[in-house]
């Protein structure tokens, strides 16, 4: 949402689950399942897919769009090449690379630092925009922002509405920013 303009700039795709008898399963419990077993991946080519699918039906109506997708840190362990994955999609779909945010959760960056920083620079350079998502949610670098090069940082939320002191969190966020800019 573009504060300024009042114009929705774009959206993020989440993917929830509605089983039939016991309603809304939260991710939390089953995507560590399909990390587990090594399914994440077969869901997130899915939902990419179908986010390229749905940003092209929206261009051809007249709204350039972006959507923001998660990219699981099992999708980059058996060498895939994700970056060609997601080149493949917007070419498929006559889409631009700035319509397909790729966020990677900094956990992915911590666990496997020199293979995730060689797959965003891949992406970047290829013209997608990447997002490190959930920022302060684990063991939180500061040295780790200095040497990753991503678009934005999205703020883990429980940073700002867990217990603890909410004064030093609001310091410690304005900060951040500063140090950013």
């Amino acid at each position: 949402y573009n504060y300024e303009t009042g114009e929705i700039t774009g959206a993020e795709a989440l993917v929830r689950w509605k089983h039939e008898d016991k309603g809304f399963i939260s991710p939390a419990y089953f995507i560590p399942i399909l990390e587990e077993t090594g399914l994440i991946y077969d869901l997130d080519l899915f939902v990419w897919e179908r986010v390229c699918q749905d940003l092209s039906r929206w261009n051809e109506l007249g709204y350039h769009k972006y959507v923001s997708v998660n990219l699981s840190r099992c999708d980059i362990k058996d060498d895939k090449d994700i970056s060609e994955i997601f080149d493949n999609l917007i070419k498929k779909y006559n889409l631009s690379p700035d319509q397909l945010r790729i966020e990677i959760t900094e956990s992915a960056y911590v666990e496997n630092p020199n293979v995730q920083l060689e797959v965003t620079d891949k992406l970047r350079r290829l013209g997608f925009q990447v997002e490190m998502d959930d920022f302060g949610s684990g063991y939180s670098s500061l040295n780790m922002l200095k040497d990753v090069t991503v678009d934005r940082i999205k703020l883990d939320l429980n940073f700002l509405t867990s217990s603890g002191d909410q004064k030093k969190s609001r310091i410690i966020i304005s900060s951040i920013i500063k140090m950013l800019i």
